[in-house]
């Protein structure tokens, strides 16, 4: 079973704009020693829309070799057409992985009988369990949860559902009075800025960015140890870099991974804001006041991987 802390791995690219190989590996270990329970690569935190095909594989077989197997991987497997999800779930299969999360197109739209054809051809297919990824838009279609029951109820061998769009925590319940039997369980999404409301709820993980997956980690320990003014205290103190997280996205989650001593560039390819110099002190300031909750140092130079 997946459960736990399932932070979404960014894509590191370099001062070129071109793909940072040896940096992938060194966020997948970061992640590792930071206490995750599992990666999660690619998905929309990790500007999947602006990876090829080729860069895609690339980047997943470079997760599943440093993992081996130490911890679950699930691959990001979203795509425009049954033929390319399936072929992204069994190059994650390749690489190790146990699951493939899938989004719906917003091309399916949210008839019922469109979304059980799309996700039934690639379950046909891809091998692999399939969590369901239900993203709010533009990114995704936002799903009710009355289709998305349906779908759950004629392809077994989706086993979860990742719900993200808001309010999560409602939405968490009602899918798990609707279907819970169907399902291994429902994860939490959104940044993990509604996650101590996910958890009352019955999510059985979250899948927020990657920066502060030792904090995460902390949190679902102590939730699940029953400390729960623990994980609350934890919660609140996460909340104002997650806030800015909300509009700069993976900008933001690159700018504490170069904090942290694990990526070398902080750029990305999808259009977002810029910080300037005053939002860059912000982050040196937000980090100050969680740093003893960040107890995990650079992850360990590794060697050179030649070809991925």
């Amino acid at each position: 079973m997946l459960e736990g802390v399932l932070p979404v791995l960014p894509t590191p690219f370099d001062a070129s704009g071109q793909i940072d190989e040896a940096g992938m590996a060194r966020v997948t270990e970061f992640a590792l020693d930071a206490g995750a329970d599992g990666v999660v690569f690619p998905g929309v935190a990790s500007e999947f829309d602006h990876l090829s095909a080729a860069e895609r594989e690339t980047l997943v077989r470079i997760v599943g070799r440093t993992l081996g197997g130490r911890r679950p991987l699930i691959v990001g497997a979203s795509a425009a057409t049954p033929a390319e999800v399936i072929a992204f779930c069994r190059i994650g299969k390749a690489a190790g992985a146990t699951a493939a999360m899938v989004m719906a197109p917003a091309s399916v739209g949210a008839d019922p009988g469109a979304l059980v054809a799309f996700f039934g051809a690639v379950a046909a297919e891809a091998g692999i369990d399939i969590i369901l990824q239900n993203a709010p838009a533009p990114v995704g279609s936002g799903l009710p949860v009355a289709a998305i029951a349906e779908v759950v109820r004629a392809v077994p061998a989706i086993r979860y559902v990742k719900e993200e769009t808001l309010p999560s925590g409602p939405r968490i319940t009602a899918l798990l009075e609707a279907v819970g039997d169907r399902l291994e369980g429902v994860m939490g999404g959104g940044g993990a800025r509604y996650v101590y409301d996910e958890l009352e709820r019955g999510a059985v993980a979250l899948m927020p960015a990657a920066e502060i997956t030792d904090l995460h980690a902390a949190l679902f320990q102590a939730y699940r140890r029953g400390d729960l003014g623990g994980a609350r205290e934890l919660y609140i103190r996460s909340l104002p870099l997650l806030l800015v997280q909300m509009i700069y996205r993976m900008s933001l989650t690159k700018e504490v991974l170069m904090r942290r001593g694990v990526f070398t560039s902080s750029g990305v390819r999808a259009p977002l804001p810029k910080f300037d110099a005053h939002g860059l002190t912000e982050i040196d300031m937000m980090i100050a006041e969680i740093a003893d909750l960040l107890p995990v140092g650079a992850a360990p130079k590794l060697p050179a991987l030649g070809d991925a």
